[in-house]
């Protein structure tokens, strides 16, 4: 078998010469310095180069590179704000790094029928506050919305804290405007809430990492606009007892439009790193951070007081309401700049994985069981109102090889923990090129086998984004 790397063509000058001459000279890169810029994305500290770095302008642009280089097998990576951590953008055998970050137009917003068309370069946050002027929420909110695209969002099938409620970006995205690897260019589906003509192309794209086409359009679904919200914050002694009470809330009928989960070592080390104010009290070690938003607030206030008895019955020591504007942006900037916090405080991995709600008790026992065998520490904190529990894995006391040779097998067991409980091994981070490896732990060969048999349909030459998820 011929390894995938021999497959493809180094670009030469005059092939050089031909991309210029699709996407125009002005948005094609060769500098050093730039092709350093794009070698990256957050995902650890890999560095892959591309050869060349793409900036095009529009789909008829994008759609000439790709026929270019398709015919040539020349590897393509797609790429939006570089903000993935599963390393989706990293172009690993070279060849062209194509951003879209020129894309970046709020073509539409439709106020008739709650539906806006956008470019897949448009950061997520302002794609968000420019519905809401219009008085409608586009709720997918992931913690790096002030930066990532949304076409990233698409590619990696993001949700964010508001899932609990609203559902993932798959319950948000009616129809999409797709290059496929050959060049050629179609809408997946229709702009209309219910489809069932055939196979549902819009949904096979969402959560594809870029391998099967380039999205240069979006249709998305709004919904109205809540008007008000409010946040509490529990504080538990133990995590345990923490993660148990998030499935208790539920089973009790209320269904908050946030429910996060915080470590009190993920809190600490905002505090010093964000200089946020908070009154870390002695013996709290988990935190419960729960929003509902609506346009009463009786109903909301008669939420909090059901909630608040609910997490009295798990050890809950303390309960804040967060109720002005500047108190619950403090709440939320804890949690939002949490996995920032702890980059910039150790040598660390994450994982993102999903479980039903009612296992996280034992998922987070099973954390700390594995790093103290594996002699790593662990920062969790996530979107416990769906079961999505993000795992900082903290270097710490673990000698270089073992972090390098031994860290692995620990990882492989939470993988193998997650699966035995119900779950996955990837929530809303994508398997990318970091967790492809562990892909058979959830899935078996005829799983695999089928996926990849999609990728070939749609990519025979195995130009888009090759090295990821399989």
């Amino acid at each position: 078998m011929t390894p995938i790397s021999q497959l493809y063509t180094p670009i030469n000058q005059d092939l050089l010469a031909q991309l210029k001459t699709a996407v125009g000279a002005e948005n094609i890169f060769t500098d050093l310095a730039i092709l350093e810029d794009y070698s990256h994305d957050e995902t650890e500290d890999l560095r892959y180069y591309p050869e060349v770095v793409a900036k095009p302008l529009d789909t008829a642009a994008v759609s000439a590179l790709l026929k270019l280089c398709n015919a040539h097998h020349v590897p393509v990576t797609p790429r939006g704000a570089g903000t993935g951590l599963s390393g989706g953008a990293l172009p690993v055998f070279g060849g062209v790094l194509l951003s879209m970050e020129k894309f970046k137009a709020i073509l539409d917003i439709d106020t008739e029928n709650l539906q806006a068309t956008v470019e897949p370069g448009v950061i997520t946050e302002e794609f968000m506050d420019a519905v809401a002027e219009k008085g409608l929420l586009y709720p997918v909110d992931p913690s790096s919305k002030g930066s990532c695209f949304i076409g990233g969002n698409v590619a990696h099938g993001s949700g964010g804290p508001r899932v609990v409620k609203y559902g993932t970006i798959r319950e948000y995205i009616l129809n999409l405007e797709v290059v496929l690897p050959d060049g050629s260019v179609i809408w997946t589906g229709a702009n209309t809430l219910k489809y069932a003509s055939g196979y549902n192309l819009t949904q096979l794209m969402i959560g594809s990492e870029g391998t099967l086409g380039v999205v240069t359009k979006i249709v998305t679904k709004l919904i109205p606009k809540p008007q008000l919200s409010v946040v509490m914050l529990g504080s538990f002694p133990e995590n345990e007892k923490a993660c148990a009470a998030v499935s208790a809330i539920f089973r009790a009928g209320i269904i908050p439009s946030a429910l996060e989960f915080m470590e009190r070592r993920g809190v600490e080390w905002v505090i010093r790193f964000d200089n946020i104010r908070f009154d870390l009290k002695d013996g709290v070690n988990a935190f419960l951070m729960i929003e509902f938003d609506g346009n009463d607030m009786d109903v909301l206030l008669r939420d909090c007081e059901k909630v608040n008895a609910v997490l009295e019955q798990f050890g809950c020591t303390d309960v804040l309401l967060a109720d002005t504007a500047q108190q619950k942006e403090e709440l939320w900037r804890m949690r939002r700049t949490m996995a920032e916090s702890v980059k910039s405080n150790s040598v660390y991995k994450e994982e993102d994985t999903v479980v039903p709600r009612a296992a996280l008790p034992r998922l987070i026992n099973g954390i700390k069981e594995i790093g103290g065998r594996y002699g790593f520490e662990s920062v969790c904190y996530g979107h416990a109102g769906d079961g999505n529990l993000h795992i900082n894995i903290i270097k710490a006391g673990m000698s270089d090889e073992d972090w390098k040779n031994k860290l692995k097998d620990g990882i492989k067991e939470l993988f193998v923990l997650t699966a035995a409980l119900g779950g996955t091994i990837s929530g809303e981070h994508g398997i990318g090129l970091v967790q492809k490896e562990f892909m058979p732990i959830k899935y078996t060969e005829i799983h695999l086998d089928l996926m990849r048999s999609i990728k070939k349909v749609f990519d025979p030459n195995w130009i888009l984004n090759p090295g990821k998820i399989f």
